[in-house]
């Protein structure tokens, strides 16, 4: 069976949970975020994440929205021109 290691030998067992890390769609590299403040703090040279920090939880979705936009918009139905022929 696995064990830790004795404390002080400045190793770190779990994630760190007051950071978590988003990943930049434009560059695919990973950027790590302070949770307390919200400023980042680090990006990743290579596309892997972090090790030890949270990644974003998934959100669910939204079922509302997704069927408001398949609807589509109610027309008004257009004007005829006022005038005489």
């Amino acid at each position: 069976m696995a064990k830790n290691k004795t404390p002080g030998d400045n190793r770190r067992v779990g994630a760190v949970k007051t950071r978590s890390q988003i990943k930049n769609k434009l560059t695919g590299t990973w950027t790590k975020r302070d949770e307390k403040s919200g400023m980042f703090m680090d990006v990743k040279a290579d596309p892997k994440p972090f090790k030890g920090v949270r990644k974003p939880r998934k959100a669910a979705p939204k079922k509302a929205a997704k069927k408001a936009a398949a609807r589509p918009a109610a027309r008004k139905p257009a004007r005829k021109a006022a005038g005489k022929r």
